[in-house]
């Protein structure tokens, strides 16, 4: 709830994709109204091509920052399904988000919207603006976690070749086979190209 709370109340407006019928992503910039403890919610109209590529595929990915600049940024993406919701919700997505009461004024106009719901994905929280980087991944709805991102193997002998090239210096040598500390992890992969003994992987 945290991470999705953040995306409504911190970041709200995020870019997302779509596939289109040639396998292409597409990209738009979407307003994410509420979330709740089943997943994150937005409305569309359904004129709209963004709103066909929903229907068809049923799976969205997106991406919201916030930060003045590079190195003050946070950054959250999530990849998920989503299902139609119709129109019951949208006077509470109106109470909540005011300003969608001058871009679609009257009663009338309001019948092109429709509420779209994500209610199950995976996503990952990058922050920048600390020293080393943070990053989580989590999951919400039916999703499960999967691994990824670099681990040292039973291969590897405590060389320390592979601390001399991380950016973030997050490889914990206290015991052998070394730990690539996941949270402090750029995933530039320099650990596992430099490796003498190919102790690093890479999965997911």
């Amino acid at each position: 709830m945290e991470y999705l709370n953040f995306i409504v109340n911190e970041i709200h407006t995020i870019i997302a994709a779509t596939i289109d019928d040639d396998g292409l992503p597409v990209t738009c910039a979407i307003d994410i109204m509420d979330a709740d403890e089943n997943g994150l919610y937005f409305l569309t109209a359904k004129g709209k091509g963004f709103y066909k590529r929903l229907k068809k595929r049923e799976y969205i990915a997106l991406t919201g920052i916030k930060g003045e600049n590079t190195m003050s940024c946070i950054a959250v993406s999530i990849r998920g399904k989503v299902k139609e919701l119709g129109d019951k919700l949208l006077p509470k997505l109106f109470d909540k988000n005011p300003y969608m009461k001058e871009i679609y004024p009257t009663v009338n106009s309001q019948k092109a919207l429709t509420v779209f719901k994500i209610y199950e994905g995976s996503g990952e929280w990058f922050n920048l603006s600390k020293k080393p980087i943070e990053r989580f991944s989590f999951v919400f709805g039916n999703m499960q976690i999967k691994t990824k991102g670099y681990f040292i193997t039973n291969a590897c002998i405590g060389c320390r070749q592979c601390q001399t090239v991380c950016p973030q210096d997050c490889i914990d040598f206290t015991f052998i086979p070394a730990i690539i500390q996941k949270e402090h992890c750029l995933h530039c992969g320099n650990c596992m190209s430099i490796c003498p003994y190919n102790a690093v992987i890479q999965e997911g």
